[in-house]
């Protein structure tokens, strides 16, 4: 074996955590795993290792022919029919009469990519003297880590999929393909690819600077029209997906199989972000959503985007508090006397509330007081007297009486932080610019491979 392939082991323990952000088939052998246990609405593979359910349906009109030709390499409809039924396992998404068109579209774009990548990894092998197509060897032990992860055999874990329709062979291939691919990328630009110090920095200061807006953590999905054959394809698509996931299909099994953003590897998460860290057309639907909710499709450039909101959190500059109070009712228009009576009620009360701990128990004791946790809110959307409060008590200690048109308060505050999380170190940001840069590189690479590739599908 030669040096160059020597670099590859050299780059491989450094590089394998960057390349989760590697896009497309490239980025998926160890998800299928997770996206089984989560097939539908049944329990987890762990929970029913001696299930057999049905094998999905075989999709009507395809007959045991001649799919598509890839520079004289045939895709049967035999190895159509088994993509579509592990793409199915995997998904999560429930075939029917209308998804059905698009798995095996998505199915047979998989298939066409992985015979290229083959036959680019052949070329290689035979020019170079090099060995790069993953042995037996290594896809045991991959289908081996799949199965340790739903806690079960590797021959449980074949016989799940037999049960659902589905060679060992097909699974085989796929991995063949992903584990070899990613190797070569890894072995061609790896060694190659820098992070400049002026990009980490230049990181770093967009990210100090968007600290004071609020904050995403979101599931993105990008279909990518390029590749589904038009922005139509692409929407008809999404909407598909997003009516799956809306009956219970996981987003992150999802955006495993059809995402073509790098954050695929990763079930679309791409962790907290900012609004303008999504394209120009996704940031007005992101602001408006609440946390739990699914977009609809969106159009971007490149496609069609799918967003989940996780949750949302204010920006790194406003100030949260957490309050509790205890409370005497009283109208507005309350006498003199009864606002007087219920003044000293709580001042009497004050010095029996050592911390927020005690507070519900030491009004409770009184007659006509009531208590309540408050929660964490942000400073500056308080009502004036309650904001006032927690800019100048310190945390544990309890107002005097606040009157409001509601009552008359002690406030207590019991805790008070900045908004936002911490950001990234150096050695993060540098793992995301490589990964991004690498997977680039991917993306373009198998779009260079297709355009010069003659491909009949039939």
């Amino acid at each position: 074996m030669t040096d160059k392939m020597g670099l590859v082991r050299l780059h491989e323990g450094r590089l394998s955590s960057m390349m989760r952000y590697l896009t497309g088939p490239t980025a998926r052998s160890v998800a299928l795993a997770c996206a089984l246990a989560t097939v539908g609405a049944s329990p987890t593979i762990a929970q029913q290792p001696d299930a057999a359910p049905a094998a999905p349906a075989r999709p009507e009109g395809l007959s045991e022919s001649v799919a598509a030709v890839v520079n004289d390499d045939i895709i049967s409809t035999y190895d159509l029919g088994q993509r579509m039924r592990l793409l199915i396992a995997t998904s999560g998404v429930q075939p029917t009469q209308e998804n059905v068109p698009q798995f095996q579209r998505e199915a047979l774009i998989s298939l066409v990519d992985e015979r290229l990548q083959f036959q680019e990894l052949r070329r290689v092998e035979r020019e170079q003297k090099i060995d790069i197509v993953a042995d037996d060897t290594e896809i045991d032990e991959e289908i081996a880590d799949m199965a340790k992860q739903n806690n079960m055999s590797a021959e449980q874990f074949l016989g799940y999929l037999a049960s659902r329709g589905i060679g060992a062979d097909t699974l085989r291939q796929q991995l063949r393909a992903q584990i070899s691919w990613t190797r070569w990328i890894r072995g061609r630009y790896g060694s190659r690819l820098r992070v400049g110090d002026d990009q980490i920095a230049a990181t770093q200061a967009r990210l100090a600077a968007q600290a004071a807006k609020p904050q995403y953590n979101i599931g993105e999905v990008l279909i990518d029209a390029t590749r589904v054959g038009g922005m139509q394809q692409a929407m008809a698509g999404a909407q598909q997906l997003v009516a799956q996931m809306q009956q219970g299909a996981p987003f992150p099994a999802v955006a495993r199989q059809f995402s073509a953003l790098p954050t695929a590897a990763a079930g679309g998460d791409a962790g907290w972000v900012s609004a303008s860290e999504v394209p120009a057309e996704v940031a007005p639907v992101l602001e408006q959503l609440r946390p739990g909710q699914l977009s609809q499709p969106i159009p971007v450039k490149d496609g069609v985007y799918i967003l989940y909101l996780r949750d949302k959190r204010a920006g790194g500059n406003t100030t949260l508090v957490n309050l509790k109070q205890a409370a005497v009712p009283l109208p507005q228009g309350a006498s003199a006397a009864d606002e007087a009576a219920a003044r000293a009620k709580l001042l009497a009360l004050k010095p029996q509330i050592k911390d927020c701990a005690s507070l519900e128990a030491a009004a409770g004791a009184v007659q006509g007081v009531v208590a309540g946790d408050l929660g964490e809110a942000e400073a500056g959307d308080l009502a004036p007297p309650f904001r006032e409060a927690s800019e100048n008590l310190k945390v544990g200690e309890i107002s005097d009486p606040i009157r409001t048109s509601a009552g008359l308060h002690l406030v207590a505050v019991c805790g008070r932080r900045s908004a936002g999380g911490a950001q990234a170190d150096k050695e993060q940001i540098e793992a995301r610019l490589y990964s991004q840069q690498l997977s680039m590189i991917a993306r373009r690479y198998m779009r260079d491979l297709r355009n010069s590739a003659t491909i009949e599908t039939r």
